[in-house]
């Protein structure tokens, strides 16, 4: 599976990528506006990359065609997950990163996010990616077929640093799902860096402040 992108430049010579997945329903350009508000300096120079989801029946919606990454089948925590959706999309953000590397960005250089269920496909991904990479953001999403992490995580990334926001009001993805995701890769030995705002299933500013933080801590080696 071969993904659309929207790139957008910070520099003319990029050093750095981002690799950025929208949620269910939406597409590329749901975060593509949020780049000039991270007010991030030019001298990082960064890749932002915006996939689109394919479009799929979601069962959950009354097997409506949306863009999705995944099926969903169950809205409880870890319930009917579609396993093969999943790993599906994980390989097509693998082929990214390729694409990525190619073009002469480093691994430890190339840094996935996501939003909703685009968090937990990039979750799934970085953890199981056999290269060391910069980070992962994972915004009001959470851990998905996580009783497959112990067996399949990666060495070349525990110690990846990861971002996890979540709404406390959350009424998507639930508030608990978050902290429950959490718990989990803590118990695999894995280090976050949490932050809960009071807002619904969205982003706020105090968060994109929070992001743009930790980005700067990540990307200016």
């Amino acid at each position: 599976m071969t993904l659309e992108t929207i790139e957008l430049l910070t520099a003319e010579e990029p050093t750095a990528s981002v690799i950025w997945l929208h949620g269910l329903g939406a597409d590329g350009h749901d975060f593509e506006g949020l780049v000039p508000e991270l007010k991030l300096p030019k001298e990082l120079a960064i890749r932002f990359i915006f996939p689109h989801a394919p479009n799929r029946p979601i069962t959950v919606n009354n097997s409506y065609v949306m863009r999705g990454w995944y099926d969903i089948r169950s809205l409880e925590f870890g319930q009917h997950e579609d396993a093969e959706g999943i790993h599906q999309s994980a390989q097509a953000i693998t082929q990214l990163i390729d694409q990525e590397i190619k073009r002469g960005i480093p691994s430890q250089r190339i840094l996935l996010a996501g939003f909703s269920q685009g968090g937990a496909v990039v979750l799934h991904t970085a953890l199981r990616h056999p290269e060391p990479l910069a980070g992962l953001m994972a915004l009001s999403t959470y851990l998905p077929l996580n009783n497959t992490l112990t067996n399949e995580a990666h060495p070349a990334n525990k110690n990846i640093p990861i971002f996890m926001a979540h709404g406390l009001q959350d009424e998507i993805v639930k508030y608990q799902y978050g902290i429950e995701s959490r718990k989990l890769l803590e118990k695999n030995k894995f280090s976050i860096e949490w932050h809960d705002y009071s807002m619904g299933h969205s982003v706020c500013a105090d968060e994109i402040k929070d992001m743009r933080d930790w980005l700067l801590k990540q990307l200016s080696n």
